[in-house]
């Protein structure tokens, strides 16, 4: 198959879920083609997944069009390009100039610029897009003919919540009309999209998936020097609620000193944790240690006793799937305590692989942190109840096979599709 993935941007190192399904596709013979909607900034490219260098993704990346900033220089510009590529597909290129049926997209000439990138490409079989925000542009793409294919979108997260809220219930009214099919990553948000208007035998629940061989899996004992160490992995945004995990140590080093807690990862509230950090006299025993490549997350949780996502609704609304960083603690062994958040209960079992707690409550947090240090014989328990839970649901291999065979049926117009159900080990061969 000829398939297009749709992105944001590519690469960025917080998205190896979209990685991890390329890579799938590739190893399955198919053809990818990556568009972003969005240019990477030079700090965003700073460290990216390593399969991006070692399978030459960026090869077949194709980055947004640059688009000046200036109006009168992006039109100037714009009629260059129609002069010089109008021959190729006049029609296409004066559809995507119609301002009355497409508005801003059009009068801006973001449409025309999208248009005329991908004039030279192929049609495909499938169109991928990663997060319903870049299916609105593709379904426009789709529509005046700069790209063909069935149009799949794939809900993640902050396209079924934060824009939803911004943006109104209707937003994706026309895609839920136009659009061939539709993913999700938890039921939570496949019950969001369905209340929103999407139709009910046309979307069903793909997991996003991990590479579990990856992460090695060890079982959690406590250290010869009594010291509990602690981590979370995201990016330092309200979403993630790290706010809280912080207070909640903060709370548990005056009990339990012998404790350090490494914070993994960078984001628009770096400075405001670093001075909470301060604030608490923790500067100690707390560390944000910024973006790590996979390998280096690998062997900080490889070294960690406990891990903790405190996850919440944000006051704009955004919402988090089960996030792969948790899946990644769980696969290596580590006993998590998570909050009781968007699709986060659809992965932690309370009370087998780990705790979950009510959101923004550092006290609860607290709390499951000192019971897992006053018993730490849970921890293995815990540790192998979530690596099998993870191992059994969340495989990368096993969710890619089951997206091809969704294409597969997409294709045929074949909107008989169940839930996935992992593919036996014959059938993965």
């Amino acid at each position: 198959m000829r398939i297009a993935v749709i992105v944001g941007k590519f690469p960025v190192i917080s998205e190896t879920f979209i990685v991890n399904q390329i890579i799938g596709l590739i190893l399955r013979g198919h053809k990818v083609a990556i568009y972003s909607m969005e240019n990477v900034s030079q700090n965003e490219f700073y460290k990216i997944h390593p399969d991006v260098e070692n399978y030459h993704l960026l090869e077949i990346a194709h980055n947004q069009p640059h688009i000046p900033q200036n109006y009168v220089w992006r039109v100037f510009q714009g009629i260059k390009l129609i002069a010089t590529n109008f021959h190729k597909a006049p029609l296409v290129i004066l559809r995507s100039l119609n301002f009355f049926k497409y508005g801003r997209r059009a009068a801006s000439l973001r449409l025309l610029y999208l248009t005329l990138r991908m004039l030279n490409f192929p049609a495909y079989d499938i169109i991928h897009c990663q997060f319903g925000i870049f299916a609105l542009d593709a379904m426009i793409l789709r529509d005046i003919g700069a790209i063909k294919g069935k149009l799949i979108t794939s809900f993640r997260g902050y396209d079924i919540s934060w824009f939803v809220q911004k943006y109104g219930k209707n937003v994706y009214e026309q895609l839920f009309a136009k659009g061939d099919f539709f993913l999700t990553n938890c039921e939570f948000f496949k019950n969001r999209a369905i209340e929103l208007g999407c139709d009910s035998e046309k979307i069903v629940v793909l997991g996003s998936g991990i590479d579990c061989s990856r992460f090695p899996f060890k079982e959690r004992y406590l250290h010869d020097d009594g010291k509990i160490r602690i981590a979370t992995t995201g990016r330092l945004i309200e979403k993630k609620g790290i706010e809280y995990s912080i207070r909640a140590v903060a709370q548990v080093a005056k009990i339990y000193p012998n404790i350090e807690y490494k914070i993994i990862g960078d984001g628009e509230l770096k400075e405001t944790l670093q001075q909470l950090i301060q604030s608490l006299n923790i500067t100690d025993k707390i560390k944000l240690v910024g973006w790590k490549t996979q390998p280096e997350i690998i062997d900080i949780l490889d070294q960690s006793d406990i891990f903790i996502a405190p996850s919440v609704t944000a006051k704009d609304g955004n919402q988090d799937a089960p996030v792969n960083t948790l899946k990644e603690a769980m696969i290596m062994g580590l006993p998590v305590i998570a909050t009781t958040h968007g699709g986060i209960p659809e992965l932690v079992q309370d009370g087998i692989s780990g705790f979950l707690v009510p959101e923004r409550d550092p006290e609860a947090i607290a709390a499951k942190l000192i019971d897992l240090i006053e018993h730490p014989a849970i921890w293995s328990s815990m540790g192998r109840a979530g690596h099998a839970y993870v191992e059994s649901h969340y495989d990368m291999s096993k969710l890619n096979y089951e997206l091809v065979q969704i294409y597969r049926q997409v294709m045929t117009n074949d909107f008989s599709i169940q839930e996935p159900v992992f593919a036996s080990a014959m059938a993965l061969k």
